[in-house]
């Protein structure tokens, strides 16, 4: 019996809870989400910290995905980085500097997916222009600026995993 395949998640319809103008979002963390999963199903988990032709590894892309999410998503809701955010910035991609297997790795970027999401459902589209500082030098940008830019920079470390996840395998 072969599975039937599901349309990709921004031609399924709405995101039950989430606002209509952060739909884009909610679609891109979804579809995010599943591919990382399906790639990672079968990945052999010898190659987790492997850096092909000098690429970062697969689990630099998955810590960085997880990552992300959190940082950015603190900017939106107009909160600074608490040292526990830096440090992870800062251990992104070091092996030693992390005790995380591939599960452990995979369900850590499906729990901010999760969190992402709450947030996204919490949001009053009122607020999506309201200024927002990045950083320490806390340059501006909005609401809506800071959360396209999470689900944009999500995706496009999906590709980046996908890529390196099939140089690996072949």
């Amino acid at each position: 019996m072969e599975t039937e395949k599901k349309p990709e998640v921004w031609l399924r319809g709405p995101v039950e809870g989430i606002p209509p103008l952060l739909q884009p979002v909610a679609h891109t963390l979804l579809q995010s989400r599943e591919e990382v999963n399906a790639m990672m199903m079968d990945f052999p988990e010898v190659f987790l910290w492997i850096k092909p032709s000098g690429m970062a590894c697969p689990a630099f892309h998955l810590q960085h995905l997880a990552g992300v999410l959190d940082r950015l998503f603190t900017y939106a809701r107009g909160e600074a980085l608490t040292d526990e955010q830096r440090g992870d910035l800062i251990a992104e991609g070091k092996e030693a500097a992390n005790n995380l297997d591939m599960e452990g790795l995979i369900n850590r970027f499906n729990t901010q997916v999760d969190k992402a999401l709450a947030q996204l459902a919490g949001t009053d589209e009122n607020t999506l222009t309201d200024v927002r500082g990045v950083g320490r030098m806390q340059i501006p940008s909005t609401v809506i600026g800071l959360l396209t830019h999470a689900a944009e920079h999500t995706m496009r470390h999906t590709g980046q995993l996908l890529v390196t996840v099939r140089v690996l395998q072949n």
